[in-house]
């Protein structure tokens, strides 16, 4: 990976750990603080599992702060240099002056902690520094300051002036230190010193049984709840003296704590994804250009073109743009009357929501059904909803008690007194600025089959007293599992008649006890399984006698992988499924998900071709085995097959097939 790159990996990982503290830890807390008993579901008590955790974590802490040390190493042999506020030169020195004074010093609030009654309240996940002032004099009456460090408001890093060739940074937190004497000033301290502590709260919500509000009521409130949760884990700077650790902690109630985990001089390295575009090209990932999609000619609308054939979106190798120039058309045809979406996460400044709005504008009648259950986005969504709603847009109130995770778009219009739908049905949001790094589909469609199943979908989220029942989409919670089921019984029914029996899965997470058991029964039966799992999976593979004929790899590369895929041999008549829904309990029982067939065999092709590219890839293919280790293909051959390049080329390829002045940007 480029150098840069690496950095900004560091930052996925430390903003991934945020979060399973925040959600994970947090439910586990909670199971031990209620005094349940679950050693059966955890395989251990709560607290042994807390303590697992802690010990995992301060190993990969460890293992960061080594990989950080080589990263910064390698930076420097590229001129490149993270320096702090003792390293500065004279010229270096004036210019972080200045950025202090004009930048940093008023977005800062010092609190002298001896002089407040209660110790201010920490926000999750943001960096503070612990002041510890002393004078050599009188050690014994040293005083203690908290100031939170403003990323958001300002940068992290700061791009410092050059000497010579050499470029220089400095984090945030050192232009901070750096003016600490001038922020003390008014005290006779000689020695000033700054701590970094970092604490993560329970993120999940409670939301309230109050009938007298609504379900977008209770979300804000359980939102600000949300800001007070317990403490998860509680990160500090291990040169920081104990005395100050001590105080800081036993204001917190935190002395007692399982997650106090120390750690280095910076904390918050999720940061580090925002990583500044320093240094030469070849050290980021090289941009390249979403390509043109043949199905889409220039100049020609895309309702028509759907109507012709149905079509595949591979992002982030193709444009989102098409889905925003679908709604656009959608807002601007005559023959156009509705437009009904499901949205779970939304762009900063959404061209989606942009789109629906100008639909309404238009005279459409626009039902948007928002989730406000989208973990981490409930506040942007209540934003959108607002607005939507200020523009007559219709909001679909949803199922209470089930997210609405399914990912549909449905275009409804007349035509010669005759009513005709078109769909959208994805594996990813709709969401231009994902659609950028992670790999997704979308089926584009007009085949009456599906439109008219993804109607009765809309019209379960719009009137929950009517249940519906489905041919040919899966949908859940209510047919998903069972169908899915069926489909892997098929399998193992064809293996024993002598036809052709194979199952090829793609999914982020395979946890699901029950369909983990069916593939285990598959595999004993002699169903061949090929699993692309890039999270969590539960399943293990390759064990003699059991899970023989089932193999897993994982792919992490550029693009994140996101897309669910699932082919079946159906005895030599294979069947192919999109899908929302991994294959967890939540996707599967509590969710509103939903899988289309792809019936066009064309588009089929496309699916087979896309999965065989990803699990020939010898580059980022990890096999998953039952010790976890995780490790690389190994390559004797030196292959060069790397998927997300290679699917790009294969795309790419299929271009020839149409005059390159027929194709639209």
């Amino acid at each position: 990976m480029p150098l840069i790159e690496r950095v900004r990996f560091l930052g996925i990982y430390s903003s991934n750990l945020d979060e399973f503290f925040s959600v994970r830890v947090g439910t586990m807390k909670r199971i031990l603080n209620a005094g349940i008993k679950a050693k059966t579901i955890l395989g251990g008590t709560p607290k042994q599992i807390l303590k697992e955790i802690q010990e995992v974590v301060i190993q990969q802490r460890d293992k960061f702060d080594r990989i950080f040390s080589k990263v910064l190493h390698e930076l420097q042999e590229q001129k490149i240099f993270i320096i702090d506020e003792t390293q500065l030169s004279p010229e270096q020195e004036k210019f972080v002056q200045k950025f202090f004074e004009e930048e940093v010093r008023p977005s800062l609030v010092p609190i002298m902690l001896g002089s407040v009654s209660q110790f201010p309240y920490l926000k999750s996940a943001v960096i503070y520094l612990a002041i510890y002032l002393s004078h050599h004099t009188h050690p014994e009456d040293a005083k203690y300051a908290l100031i939170e460090v403003p990323v958001g408001v300002l940068p992290r890093f700061v791009i410092l002036p050059k000497i010579g060739e050499k470029k220089y940074l400095i984090l945030l937190d050192n232009v901070i230190r750096f003016g600490l004497k001038e922020i003390f000033a008014i005290f006779n301290f000689d020695t000033i010193e700054a701590y970094t502590i970092k604490l993560t709260r329970d993120a999940e919500l409670d939301i309230q049984d109050d009938v007298t509000k609504s379900f977008f009521e209770k979300i804000s409130k359980s939102l600000k709840q949300r800001e007070k949760g317990q403490p998860v884990r509680f990160v500090y700077d291990r040169e920081m003296p104990k005395d100050l650790l001590h105080f800081i902690l036993k204001q917190n109630n935190l002395k007692k704590f399982d997650n106090l985990i120390p750690g280095s001089r910076y904390h918050n390295a999720r940061d580090f994804i925002n990583f500044p575009k320093i240094g030469a090209a070849k050290h980021r990932y090289k941009k390249v250009p979403p390509l043109p999609h043949p199905d889409f000619r220039h100049h020609v609308s895309l309702l028509n073109a759907i109507r012709e054939k149905d079509s595949l979106l591979h992002y982030p190798y193709q444009s989102f743009h098409y889905i925003i120039d679908l709604l656009r058309e959608a807002a601007i045809d005559p023959k156009v009357t509705s437009i009904k979406m499901t949205l779970y996460r939304v762009a900063k400044n959404s061209k989606v929501i942009n789109a629906l709005i100008n639909a309404s504008r238009n005279g459409k009648a626009v039902s948007v059904l928002m989730e406000l259950q989208a973990r981490f986005d409930e506040e942007a969504n209540i934003y959108w909803t607002r607005k939507l709603e200020e523009e007559n847009v219709k909001i679909i109130s949803g199922v209470p008690g089930l997210k609405v995770h399914a990912k549909l778009c449905l275009i409804t219009g007349e035509e010669e007194n005759k009513k005709i739908q078109y769909a959208v049905i994805g594996t990813g949001n709709f969401n231009e600025a994902t659609a950028k790094i992670y790999a997704d589909h979308s089926l584009l469609t007009a085949d009456k089959r599906l439109t008219r199943e993804v109607d009765k979908v809309f019209n379960f989220l719009e009137h929950n007293y009517k249940n519906f029942t489905y041919k040919h989409l899966l949908v859940s919670p209510f047919y998903m599992r069972k169908r899915l089921i069926k489909l892997i019984k098929n399998e193992m029914k064809n293996v024993q008649e002598g036809k052709p029996a194979y199952i090829h899965v793609k999914l982020n997470s395979l946890v699901d006890k029950e369909m983990i058991n069916k593939l285990y029964q598959a595999s004993q039966a002699g169903v061949q399984v090929k699993m692309i799992v890039r999270g969590i999976c539960s399943l293990v593979p390759g064990e003699a006698d059991f899970s023989e004929n089932i193999e897993v790899i994982s792919i992490v590369d550029k693009y994140l992988e996101h897309s669910r895929l699932f082919i079946f041999a159906n005895g030599g008549e294979e069947k192919y499924f999109l899908s929302s829904a991994d294959w967890m309990i939540r996707n599967l029982d509590n969710r509103v998900e939903v899988a289309t067939p792809v019936y066009d065999p064309e588009l089929q092709n496309e699916l087979k071709e896309y999965f065989e590219l990803q699990w020939r890839d010898v580059k980022k293919a990890r096999i998953i085995d039952k010790k976890q280790k995780n490790r690389y293909r190994k390559n004797p051959e030196n292959l060069n097959f790397r998927a997300q390049i290679d699917i790009y080329n294969y795309l790419k390829a299929r271009l020839e097939e149409v005059p390159e002045e027929s194709l639209t940007a």
